[in-house]
């Protein structure tokens, strides 16, 4: 069975720090704790099978460039986030159809997302049931100590 992990992208990222960073890959990109930390669980438990959920761009291998700064979130439809015909575009145009079971490592609005982009597939989510940041990123932490995945 071929699984992926997808993690969240952020609002926090590496143009704010260091404005002349130009075009960078998109796991360098998002800088804050939350997302780092389910970037780094991702690449403990799935390397090389994970992608991040851009509100802007769709799914994203960590090595995909990102040209430059943007606010796009999925929690104000002002910003113009990704629809959901265009996630199932970003889905196809990265073979990611071809994972039977799906880990999402983030909020319940991105496992939802996730599910209405890949029906049918298997999912599993190890934040399920956390009630804030703070405790999904002490679970990921702990997960990642001791080398057991959720």
């Amino acid at each position: 069975m071929k699984t992926l992990c997808i993690v969240p992208c952020g609002m926090r990222k590496i143009w704010k720090s260091n404005p002349t960073a130009g075009p960078t890959p998109a796991g360098e990109v998002y800088t804050g704790s939350f997302a780092r930390k389910c970037q780094e669980y991702a690449s403990v438990f799935y390397p090389g099978a994970y992608v991040i959920l851009s509100a802007k761009y769709g799914f994203l291998w960590p090595d995909d460039i990102i040209p430059g700064d943007y606010n796009v979130t999925f929690n104000d439809s002002k910003t113009h986030p990704i629809k959901i015909s265009e996630m199932i575009e970003s889905a196809r145009s990265k073979g990611l159809y071809v994972y039977d079971q799906l880990v999402v490592v983030a909020g319940k609005h991105y496992v939802d997302t996730a599910k209405q982009v890949f029906p049918g597939k298997q999912f599993h989510e190890p934040l399920k049931g956390c009630t804030g940041n703070g405790f999904m990123l002490q679970r990921m932490t702990e997960a990642i100590r001791i080398k057991l995945p959720l």
